[in-house]
């Protein structure tokens, strides 16, 4: 059984709306990543690291809408620094990324 969080513990959690703007190789990753820059609106463009590859050819995720959190801490991943977490669900096949069912502004927060 998962614990039990309150309201106010998920509202610490910034799960925000981003168009992904630029996608390029990140051939130092351990594992095949993608380098992803992500329009969140006013909370500007942030860049992440994300191990979708096996699904998503780059082509396939510029101008998506994805859902991110933005207030963890920056992460190192390698000689890249990962600015927010992408957020999905894994599967046998790769990790399927949480995306939006139709169009918001950038940088809209999950209620």
């Amino acid at each position: 059984m998962t614990d039990t969080i309150s309201w106010a513990d998920f509202e610490k959690v910034m799960l925000c709306a981003g168009t992904v703007q630029r996608v390029e190789e990140f051939p130092e990753a351990r594992k095949p990543a993608w380098k992803l820059w992500v329009d969140f609106g006013p909370h500007g463009v942030r860049k992440t690291s994300a191990q979708v590859k096996r699904l998503y050819a780059a082509d396939e995720l510029v101008g998506r809408q994805i859902v991110g959190v933005i207030n963890f801490p920056p992460k190192q991943v390698g000689p890249f620094i990962s600015e927010f977490l992408l957020t999905g669900f894994p599967t046998e096949e790769g990790v399927v990324i949480t995306t939006i069912e139709r169009p918001v502004p950038n940088g809209t927060r999950m209620a």
